[in-house]
């Protein structure tokens, strides 16, 4: 049985920077998340996953940031997606920015092909874009699970500790 918890234990990671109480009823809009990992598209599937959460923690006022094209061609520099985005949300008077970044979103090789997941997130205050709370976490799964199943209990866990006063 202790054999099974310290391997479990092994599965998942977080690390949470707490900061004070955030007002669920203000404006909150959703940041572009950067994807880092090797999969296509990992960030705008963290993105849907976590609109989903943030709903769930009473947040209700979500708008999403417009992604822009610059001569016909996507922007593929997350740095100047994330502050276009931000300058936008500060014009339209948005008072929480949600961001992050996702650096694995894979099946690791071998005949089970675990999905692991490595994710960041944070909350900023649109005005200043101080972060006024982050988290950070890893978590593989079985192999029956799958990568965005996976993604979503750890984005689940690690919301699970933003400071929302409702």
């Amino acid at each position: 049985m202790l054999l099974t918890l310290v391997l479990l234990s092994g599965c998942a990671v977080t690390d949470v920077h707490r900061g004070d109480a955030l007002q669920a009823q203000a404006r909150w809009i959703q940041l572009p998340i950067a994807n880092y990992a090797e999969t296509p598209l990992a960030g705008q599937r963290a993105e849907s996953i976590l609109a989903t959460l943030l709903h769930s923690q009473g947040i209700a006022s979500l708008g999403r940031y417009a992604p822009s094209e610059s001569g016909g061609l996507l922007d593929f520099n997350a740095d100047s997606i994330y502050q276009e985005a931000l300058d936008s949300a500060r014009s339209e008077g948005y008072r929480y920015g949600v961001t992050g970044a996702v650096e694995e979103w894979q099946y690791k090789a071998g005949l089970d092909g675990e999905p692991a997941v490595g994710i960041s997130l944070r909350v900023v205050d649109i005005a200043s874009g101080d972060t006024l709370w982050s988290a950070s976490g890893a978590r593989t799964g079985w192999g029956y699970s799958t990568a965005s199943g996976t993604a979503q209990k750890l984005m689940a866990d690690m919301i699970g500790d933003l400071p929302v006063q409702k």
